[in-house]
């Protein structure tokens, strides 16, 4: 019996990892296309359902259509209401998995089919073309799908879980209690698909169970309820150290099942009994002979796979009318966070760490934000050139202070998770895209010093008995408007703003390095002329160097954005 259930065990891996790997080629296949897809389908409700049922089908993964989701929210593409319906959908689309099951797994003996799956999908995967190894990786992800439920199923019968006393004794025992039953079965529902963090794998379980003949097909329904909240649960824990949005969009996928759980607990058995009766199961129907026993095993997948889409149609039916009402309720619950000037990754989190391809459009959120946050950590350092009030100059230079350590935990987080993500399989393209990025966020890092330097430069200045005078004031903060107009360009370019013009990024660097060659002359030149003393002159070199130094890693993180270097 021990070997059965490792039998078992080792089935369940199969089909999850068959699962996982359709889903990664597909997403490999068609990645750009999906947030295409989902950029310009959810300007209505009833685009971003359908959107969100269309992708989760395509791409066998309900949680990779909520975590890109969630990422048009945070980068401000969607709004919470948009990105709703998307994860209704999503919801609708993730019963497919239940379907391909029941039809192919239960019904189809797959045994034969899937061996030349394997081979086609290993030759595709030697092909140069990479779409072609991504299809090659989809339909090798198939192949051991299938062979996961059918090694699955050819365990259960092995098993003869319809002969087995003691597991026959053990579901008729708690078919007795009534709603007690149903509620039972729901929690060993929600518990085993957190544990497993696949509901996908508990249905095949649920599948087998109830076409063994054991498990009464409305405790099989009771489990397949609980799978539907374990799955938002495993999300929702997986959010708790994630952003605001990501959170609401968590909270929002919960509320939506938990309220389809409660008006379904209602009407229990006349809404199981419709669906029976609409694919043409009798649940209170005792097969005799074999062929009537066979029929039924399948059938009873059936009401099960109808069952699952049924729940998820009428709920979208009811709440697809009250997304505005949902996203206040979700917005009272959970509020906007105070970020003040406190580091906190915004888009990503290791909690929420999805396919490798996606994941690294959330890094690129990351990114932009992190060039947004040195662009205002820059632009403190000309008002700390002007103060004069030692309190006040004090206080700005905590904060440059502050700016400049969360800088460094900007990059080391980022590049942590970059780390995380290149773990998986990318395609070479991602791989290039990750390399970029990798080299963007230490370059911007480097921004990030060049400006605590110019502070710590001032401070110096600032700390000494002399002063600047009117023409050093005046030419450093010259050089700070060279370098204010290149970061806003780096900014840009970064964030992929169609305006910005890449190749006047070398304009910037040519105008910040001549003006530092002239500023070094007449430094000399001042110097030589007792206009200001010679450490003065250091202080005030100091600065402008650090400004030449900040236009060369702005094109460092130009160059690495684009993959190229600029001519």
């Amino acid at each position: 019996m021990t070997l059965m259930i490792l039998k078992m065990i080792g089935c369940l891996a199969l089909l999850m990892f068959g699962m996982k790997t359709m889903s990664e080629g597909l997403q490999k296949l068609t990645g750009g296309h999906l947030r295409a897809i989902l950029g310009t389908m959810t300007k209505h409700r009833i685009g971003g359902l359908l959107t969100g049922t269309f992708v989760t089908a395509s791409v066998q993964s309900s949680t990779a259509t909520t975590v890109l989701t969630v990422s048009f929210v945070n980068a401000g593409l969607l709004t919470l209401s948009q990105a709703i319906p998307v994860i209704m959908g999503a919801n609708i689309g993730t019963t497919a998995t239940a379907w391909i099951m029941s039809v192919f797994g239960f019904q189809f003996n797959m045994s034969s089919v899937v061996w030349p799956f394997f081979g086609l999908g290993i030759a595709l995967s030697y092909t140069k073309k990479n779409s072609t190894k991504s299809i090659g990786e989809f339909v090798f992800g198939f192949a051991f799908m299938f062979l996961g439920l059918t090694t699955l199923r050819e365990n259960a019968v092995a098993m003869d879980l319809s002969h087995n006393q003691a597991v026959i004794d053990f579901f008729a025992s708690c078919g007795g209690w009534g709603i007690w039953t149903t509620l039972l079965f729901l929690l060993l529902g929600s518990v085993l698909t957190m544990c497993v963090q696949s509901s996908a794998a508990i249905m095949a379980i649920t599948l087998l169970l109830c076409s063994s003949g054991v498990l009464p097909i409305y405790q099989g329904i009771a489990l397949v309820m609980g799978e539907n909240i374990g799955t938002t649960v495993t999300s929702n824990l997986a959010a708790l150290s994630a952003s605001t949005q990501a959170r609401r969009a968590a909270l929002a996928h919960m509320l939506f099942n938990v309220f389809g759980v409660l008006w379904v607990l209602i009407l229990f058995h006349p809404f199981v009994n419709m669906v029976c009766y609409v694919v043409g199961f009798d649940p209170n129907f005792v097969p005799q002979t074999e062929a009537e026993v066979a029929h039924a095993s399948v059938r009873v997948t059936y009401a099960l796979s109808g069952f699952h889409t049924a729940f998820n149609l009428c709920n979208v039916a009811i709440l697809i009318w009250f997304i505005k009402p949902m996203e206040r309720l979700i917005c009272s619950i959970i509020r906007e966070k105070d970020d003040g000037e406190d580091f906190r990754l915004k888009f990503i989190s290791a909690g929420l760490l999805s396919t490798a391809e996606l994941s690294l459009y959330e890094a690129r959120k990351e990114i932009n934000l992190f060039v947004e946050k040195t662009l205002k950590m820059f632009r403190m350092v000309p008002d700390l050139l002007k103060m004069t009030d030692e309190n006040e100059f004090n206080k700005l230079f905590a904060r440059i202070e502050k700016y400049e350590a969360i800088s460094d935990r900007f990059e080391v987080e980022i590049a942590n998770y970059l780390s995380q993500v290149s773990e998986g399989r990318l395609s070479p393209e991602s791989k290039m895209a990750l390399q970029a990025m990798m080299k963007e966020i230490s370059e911007i890092e480097s921004i990030g010093d060049s400006c605590y330097n110019m502070a710590r430069a001032i401070r110096r200045k600032f700390q000494s008995e002399d002063d600047f005078t009117e023409e050093q004031y005046s030419r450093a903060e010259s050089m700070m408007k060279l370098c204010d107009n290149a970061l806003v360009h780096m900014v840009s370019v970064v964030e992929d703003d169609p305006q910005a013009n890449i190749a006047d990024t070398s304009k910037f660097e040519s105008e910040i390095n001549d003006y530092r060659k002239m500023l070094k002359e007449m430094n000399v030149d001042d110097i030589n002329a007792q206009r200001y003393s010679y450490q003065m002159g250091v202080h005030y070199m100091d600065v402008i160097n650090d400004c030449e130094k900040l236009g060369d890693y702005i094109v460092n993180v130009v160059e690495a954005h684009v993959n190229h270097r600029l001519k």
